[in-house]
């Protein structure tokens, strides 16, 4: 059994997910590593190893309910509980298009896991929480679930789905001592960006440097959102900092939301 406080990040193969695995390995816990990519996963784990920080890998589909029981017993075998959940996993879906160009297949994908996903790992882990009185659940939404952007239904329907869903469960697990809340990030810097900013052009018929431009444009900061800031807000909200917060959402967008 850890001594430490044992948090499970999905979606920790890359980007955010990384970032914040760093960011909870630099504060002391014990993490448990979830994603598709097994390889990338492994990276992860090897830099958190390098802070001094104990990380399980466990290679998990989401959308899966057989593989995300196993990562729960794995969790639990390894460490006896899990302390802190970070919901980070998610696909961009499908992009560059209006609507009414988005088939049936690529709209459910990308709800299977942005949201589905959020529930199956919920549902998993909440139970021994729950046995336990304490926890806190984090969900990783974006800005787009509060702000319309062109070509991105699918992915603004599952982000603010997830808005719903977070205050629905920091309802329901309240009287259970665990915590639920939300970070919506804004632009963050990184590979997904730059893809979507390449779909907004081609599909708007404009070039990358002009919707990077606005992109930033809608920032007081006039700066990107960085990893970073992400991991950062993460560990403040499971700590003990915020435990008078639950049912959030945290903007951790350089201002491009002010609500």
């Amino acid at each position: 059994m850890s001594e430490a406080r044992v948090t499970l990040i999905t979606g920790a193969s890359q980007g955010i997910g990384r970032e914040l695995a760093l960011a909870f390995a630099a504060v002391g816990d014990s993490l448990v590593l979830a994603a598709r990519n097994s390889s990338n996963l492994e990276e992860t784990a090897e830099a958190v190893r390098a802070l001094g920080a104990e990380a399980l890998v466990v290679p998990t589909d989401v959308t899966d309910e057989p593989q995300v029981e196993a990562l729960g017993a794995a969790a639990r075998e390894r460490f006896g509980w899990v302390d802190v959940l970070v919901n980070n996993s998610g696909i961009g879906g499908p992009a560059g298009r209006p609507l009414w160009e988005i088939d049936l297949e690529g709209w459910r994908q990308v709800f299977a896991v942005n949201v589905e996903g959020v529930f199956l790992v919920s549902k998993e882990i909440l139970p021994h929480m729950i046995d336990r009185k304490s926890g806190s659940v984090i969900i990783i939404g974006s800005i787009t679930g509060k702000r319309p952007l062109w070509g991105r239904t699918p992915y603004a329907a599952t982000k603010a789905a997830l808005i719903g869903l977070t205050r629905n469960l920091a309802l329901e697990a309240g009287e259970h001592g665990i915590r639920v809340n939300l970070i919506s990030p804004g632009f963050v810097a990184g590979p997904r960006l730059d893809w979507v900013i390449t779909s907004q052009a081609e599909g708007r018929g404009t070039s990358e440097e002009t919707v990077r431009s606005e992109l930033k444009g809608e920032s007081p900061l006039e700066r990107l959102t960085q990893p970073e800031d992400i991991a950062r807000a993460a560990v403040f909200l499971a700590s003990d900092a915020a435990s008078g917060l639950t049912g959030t959402d945290l903007n951790v967008n350089s201002g491009a939301v002010m609500y």
